[in-house]
């Protein structure tokens, strides 16, 4: 099957369709550009499945660069034949290549190669053919030689055995079948190492198939073996295991079948057991890894395009006991105006002294809104501002900010380079505040592991996690457009075609020449090709450019498209400024979608993508999100009581539930079998991070700080 074939099968997709992509692919567009601006070409795929095949390419394209190795290698062993090659080409997976490949494969000195080289390769083959009479020691006497190291019938057979097992061992079809049994009725088992308690005590005495194994379960395993809590084994109850060898190696009728059958309980349990153990666990790993990459990516880019609270005066609050807590103040743009340091949590006086000295912050700049950490001291800080907004007489609604990476953010080199007059706590205030007025943005500045919506994401395979997650963040800001005249070179650098060179190059020009004020301005960039202009012109706005189109996803390629259309149905560009655009839709309705096209000369799903956007010029997905909640006052867990009915915004999707914050400063937990009324295999087919829930209280725990709720019984309410 060709790769094509390979690759319409698994997707669904017509041919035309994955040869599109391919070609889109190998002339270097980046997968936001073909997503966006060439649907015509591959049936207008979503970034998901262009992702995904992209991915899966590249994985069949290295099993073929493997498969061209290991061929090559067979050659130059003198190995190579046309049924080899033919097994070759039938493999569908690196594990059966390389199972194929085992036979030949240069080895390290074996107990086998060691007895070859004794010369007793030869009777393995007489005793493994099992043809003829006599007994094995009458087979073996004439390999006795002393001067080669074989001084007994004894060390003769041994000898022999030892490579027979190792041909059973490397056979392909024997390990497929054993890798089946494993599969099918293998256990995954972990003990207790000591009799210290720990966190990793669910796993004191687990035991469960390796079919049903949980992603969330291999990786807590896996981290507690690590640290030393936990003893983990791979178990199959062999009987099975030997009679499938037995009936594919052993002929009872001959003399010495038990020798043979020996060598393969020996071959079994030596070398294929040992082996298909750390395949399993390694399976799951792998397994279980990349479903914590799924849900880690599912979870951020909810997070990142969480509707910006932007356009107003925003206090940021950086929680602390020893240091204080840093405040912030930013401007509707993200400018920082002012700065300050107070101590709430010293006691009764410095609590008032901190909320006078807030209060007059926010008098003196008119702010609206307060952003707070939700790390240490984010409950007393909160407490705080629920008292000072009483003492102001409202005006002010705060808001609870996930804090993960802040500090990572402000001691970096990027932070120090932005904000090289304020301290490192400092930084993070900023940072907070921002996050609130524009999420995307701010975000875009730190490392994605470090924002915490994931599970065990310091066990994941980095450099894949790193590949998933900068994936995750290029549609993000894609999706939503940079204004080219005011984003950081973070953010830039994030735009299909762009990257860090190219990104502090647009920064730099406009800094020394002004403000850009065309898209075409862009191709005197520095290092910024019509490739490159190519690829990121339709992502990036210009509002300053008295074309409105520059400030549109319309791409440059375009534009004689969309003022074509204009004219065709009546408006100028003046028109789209205006916003007088409400029926265009009915206008190209009734003059028919495949008529318009035509005349134009484009494919109906960019005339479509064309009239949305001059519909909304400089449009932005996240404002037809649910809007962030917003709190004057606050709750304590102890006001919590089972039944309660809160509204709450889903921090964290995991395999086993959903992270809720209602208010409290501890999130509540959804369990997964309290999320909805029907069977899912994950929370997230229900509900994303960042998305607002009604939910139930159903216990707790003040001691714990555990609070258990339900989004099912919300619903029945």
């Amino acid at each position: 099957m060709t790769l094509v074939e390979t690759l319409c099968q698994e997707f669904k997709l017509a041919p035309w369709q994955v040869e599109a992509v391919i070609s889109l692919l190998d002339e270097g567009n980046t997968l936001p550009f073909i997503a966006r601006y060439r649907k015509e070409a591959h049936g207008s795929l979503d970034d998901t499945v262009l992702r995904e095949l992209s991915e899966r390419l590249a994985s069949l394209r290295n099993l073929q660069a493997r498969r061209e190795e290991i061929s090559s290698s067979l050659k130059k062993l003198e190995k190579w034949t046309e049924e080899l090659q033919a097994a070759l080409d039938n493999a569908t997976t690196m594990g059966q290549l390389e199972d194929i490949y085992r036979p030949y494969k240069p080895k390290r000195r074996t107990r086998a190669t060691m007895a070859k080289e004794r010369g007793l390769e030869p009777l393995a083959e007489v005793l493994l053919a099992q043809e003829g009479g006599g007994t094995p020691e009458a087979r073996a006497e004439p390999f006795v030689r002393p001067e080669q190291g074989v001084d007994s019938v004894q060390a003769a057979l041994a000898g022999a055995c030892d490579i027979i097992a190792e041909t059973i061992s490397d056979d392909a079809d024997t390990r497929s079948l054993l890798r089946e049994q494993m599969a099918r009725h293998g256990f995954l088992t972990a003990r207790a190492a000591g009799e210290e308690d720990s966190v990793y005590r669910t796993y004191y005495d687990f035991a469960q198939p390796l079919s049903r194994v949980q992603g969330h379960q291999v990786l807590a395993i896996n981290r507690g073996e690590k640290e030393g809590f936990l003893k983990v084994t791979v178990e199959l109850v062999p009987e099975p295991a030997l009679a499938l060898i037995r009936r594919r190696w052993v002929k009872n009728h001959c003399p010495w079948a038990t020798v043979i059958q020996a060598a393969g309980e020996d071959a079994y349990h030596r070398l294929i057991f040992p082996a298909l153990c750390r395949e399993a666990r390694s399976q799951l790993t792998d397994s279980a890894s990349e479903g914590a990459i799924q849900t880690f990516a599912a979870n951020l880019k909810p997070l990142r395009l969480q509707p910006p609270v932007r356009g107003h005066g925003t206090l940021g609050l950086d929680p602390g006991y020893v240091n204080g807590c840093k405040a912030a103040v930013v401007d509707g743009t993200g400018k920082v105006l002012d700065t300050a340091v107070v101590y709430p949590t010293y006691g009764e006086r410095q609590e008032n002294e901190a909320i006078a000295a807030l209060a007059k912050l926010i008098r003196k700049h008119g702010v609206e809104h307060i952003a707070i950490g939700n790390g240490t001291a984010s409950r007393e800080t909160e407490q705080m501002a629920v008292e000072m907004i009483r003492a102001l007489g409202g005006g002010v609604s705060y808001m609870m900010v996930n804090e993960a990476g802040a500090s990572v953010y402000s001691a970096s080199k990027l932070a120090a380079e932005e904000f090289p007059e304020y301290d490192v706590n400092l930084r993070s205030a900023v940072s907070i505040a921002r996050r609130m007025q524009d999420p995307l943005a701010e975000l875009v500045k730190i490392d994605p592991k470090a924002i915490g919506v994931g599970q065990y994401q310091h066990d994941m395979p980095q450099k894949r996690l790193d590949e998933t997650l900068s994936g995750v963040v290029e549609d993000c800001v894609n999706a939503v457009g940079v204004d080219v005249n005011t984003a950081s070179a973070s953010l830039l650098g994030r735009v299909s075609g762009l990257n860090a060179a190219t990104a502090k190059n647009i920064v730099k020009y406009r800094e020394e020449n002004g403000a850009f004020t065309g898209r075409r301005q862009l191709l005197k960039v520095p290092k910024l090709g019509p490739k490159a202009f190519q690829q990121s012109a339709g992502f990036l706005r210009v509002p300053e450019s008295r074309s409105v189109l520059d400030n549109t996803g319309v791409h440059p390629e375009s534009y004689a498209a969309a003022e074509g259309l204009l004219a065709l149905c009546g408006y100028t560009l003046a028109d789209v400024s205006a916003g007088r655009l409400a029926d265009l839709p009915d206008k190209i309705k009734a003059l028919g979608e495949e008529s318009v096209a035509r005349q134009l000369d484009i494919g109906v799903p960019t005339l479509r993508d064309v009239a949305a956007e001059l519909a909304k010029p400089g449009r932005d997905v996240r404002d037809e999100l649910p809007a962030p909640i917003l709190r004057t006052d606050v709750l304590d867990i102890k006001d919590l009581a089972p039944g309660m009915v809160l509204t709450g915004t889903v921090r964290n999707v995991v395999d086993f539930g959903v992270f809720v914050d209602i208010g409290v400063h501890q999130d509540g937990l959804v369990h997964i079998s309290q999320v909805c009324n029907r069977f899912i295999r994950h929370p997230s087919e229900v509900v994303s991070v960042g998305d607002v829930v009604k939910v139930t209280v159903l216990e707790v725990d003040e001691k714990k700080r555990r609070i258990s709720l339900s989004m099912k019984q919300a619903s029945k309410q």
